[in-house]
């Protein structure tokens, strides 16, 4: 028997496991009787890094179940279309209609959906470049440059227009490879957008979201398909355009681009908070194109600070039942939505992206309440997680664009050049030689960091940011198949997904909590029962 006066620590240890079992046993109770229904979504790769995150997160915290296929947003807004998906992502509206040639209109059913917005990012320019058998990280590139090269016009690296550009690089005589999308894709449609309203005297396709077969470019299927392309060893000398998050995860740099101030700048979180202030949002909640975007002053904006192929990501969700899409699915679909907006946010850096704005984050908030069986999923804007903004600040107000930095005088258009990397290589430096001069990019943003609210700049993450390395353990040939090596430990886009951790605590977590008390408690009780025995034991002898 347990002797009366250590009762009360006996008492005490077994109401603290029992408490903890208590509450693992009611989250998991929880869980498993109102389990969430499973979901589906195809559409964008240009997203999918932030998305696949952002799923795993979920299925860890909450067990939801989110399923998602990156067919490219074409696809996407096809399977959504045939309700054989529950809601699909892209960057861009349907096309009701086309203007590019051959395309067909796109009939969603009207009033059958709404666009949420889920992040903004930057469309990069990920190439493949040694000089003298270093690897080139600090390349820049005009948007007229960009526009002739992918029109076919430019060929050689060491083109005058490129080495104007570069006066600090000795440009090498070598065949650019163009690497672009074989499928229908956002990330096509939003570039070749911008070069026809920029420069339109050079690429006269116009917009189109499949890339023209005639302008000898190697065409690879994918966000994945085109960064792993430029990252292999027969990649040198190949350029590919993708967003920011591919080039920051697979070691490789990106080229800075020339803006209307005349700054060359990297399409970090910040530079591209900055573009999205001129973003022009549809603020007609009756339209059909209710909160799209409208790019034209981002690519003309005059902030030294702005990346200019800067741009929204958008959900595409139902808004009545039909196909496979249920209420029960659109509980589980707002809830996820719910955490895109809020809790999301906070790792948008992190995955190369830039986080959501408050006044779209209130906006997709009332997006949220047209799901059918999502009415519970509010989204409550002064507990909403999100870097860009804190309770009581303007709907205007973007916390990561006022700290955003100024770009450093070596990035401004002239005779001199920064020699620090950018995206995946940004630790890695290259020399500058001839007319440029070397100089830090101190004032520029550098990828994976933050701009705290204080305005101070936070450390790299770790997590977002991979040293620079040449290919990686996978191996793929020159149409982007697997032909060795794996996929799961490489440094290649292909290979290397992003996995960062969640900040929130879920049922896997609280029941590691509980195992941790109940290791515990076995090892402390028995002992300290056993001495005040004894103790108790002698006392009476």
């Amino acid at each position: 028997m347990i002797r009366r006066r250590f009762r009360p620590l006996a008492t005490a240890l077994v109401a603290l496991l029992v408490s903890t079992a208590a509450v693992t046993g009611a989250t998991a109770s929880a869980q498993a009787a109102d389990p969430y229904a499973n979901i589906s979504g195809s559409g964008s790769t240009w997203s999918q890094n932030a998305l696949d995150q952002w799923r795993r997160n979920v299925q860890s915290n909450y067990g939801m179940t989110v399923d998602y296929r990156g067919l490219g947003s074409t696809a996407g807004r096809g399977d959504f279309i045939n309700r054989t998906v529950d809601f699909a992502i892209s960057e861009i509206p349907f096309q009701l209609q086309p203007t590019e040639s051959g395309a067909q209109p796109e009939k969603p059913t009207a009033g059958s959906y709404a666009y949420m917005p889920i992040v903004a990012g930057g469309t990069a320019f990920m190439y493949n470049l040694k000089i003298g058998g270093k690897r080139v990280t600090n390349l820049r590139l005009s948007g007229a440059t960009v526009s002739k090269i992918f029109a076919g016009q430019i060929t050689n690296w060491n083109n005058p227009e490129i080495q104007a550009d570069n006066p600090g690089l000795a440009m090498p005589d070598r065949a650019i490879q163009r690497v672009a999308r074989s499928d229908g894709s956002g990330s096509t449609a939003q570039f070749t957008m911008w070069m026809s309203k920029q420069h339109g005297d050079i690429w006269t396709t116009g917009m189109t979201s499949q890339f023209p077969g005639n302008v000898g470019a190697t065409l690879q299927s994918g966000s994945l398909g085109v960064s792993g392309y430029v990252s292999q060893g027969y990649g040198e000398g190949a350029i590919t355009y993708v967003e920011y998050s591919y080039a920051v995860k697979s070691g490789f740099p990106v080229a800075k681009v020339l803006n209307a101030a005349g700054y060359y700048i990297e399409p970090t979180a910040s530079s591209v908070a900055v573009a999205m202030l001129k973003a022009q949002i549809n603020t007609n909640s009756s339209s059909p194109d209710y909160l799209t975007q409208i790019l034209d002053g981002v690519y003309g904006n005059t902030d030294p600070r702005t990346y200019p192929l800067s741009s929204y990501s958008y959900m595409i969700v139902p808004t009545v039942e039909g196909g496979t899409f249920t209420a029960d699915k659109g509980r589980t679909l707002g809830e996820f939505a719910r955490y895109v907006l809020c809790e999301g946010q906070q790792q948008a850096e992190q995955l190369g992206y830039s986080p959501l704005p408050m006044n779209l984050v209130q906006a997709g908030a009332e997006q949220i309440k047209r799901i059918p069986g999502a009415q519970g999923s509010v989204v409550d804007i002064n507990k909403c997680n999100n870097p860009t903004f804190q309770p009581g600040d303007s709907l205007d107000n973007n916390r990561l664009a006022q700290t955003a930095k100024q770009p450093a005088e070596c990035d401004r258009q002239g005779p001199n050049q920064c020699t620090t990397g950018t995206a995946g290589a940004s630790d890695t430096d290259t020399d500058v030689t001839g007319s440029g001069s070397g100089g830090s990019a101190a004032g520029a943003a550098a990828a994976g960091t933050a701009a705290a609210a204080s305005g101070g700049a936070a450390a790299a993450d770790p997590a977002a940011v991979d040293a620079a390395a040449v290919g990686g353990d996978a191996v793929y040939d020159a149409n982007g198949a697997l032909v060795s090596g794996s996929v799961a430990g490489g440094r290649t886009a292909v290979s290397s997904p992003f996995t960062i951790p969640d900040p929130v605590w879920g049922g896997p977590q609280l029941l590691m909590l509980a195992a941790a008390m109940l290791l515990l408690g076995s090892i402390i009780l028995p002992p300290v029962l056993s001495r005040r025995l004894r103790g108790g034991g002698r006392k009476t002898g």
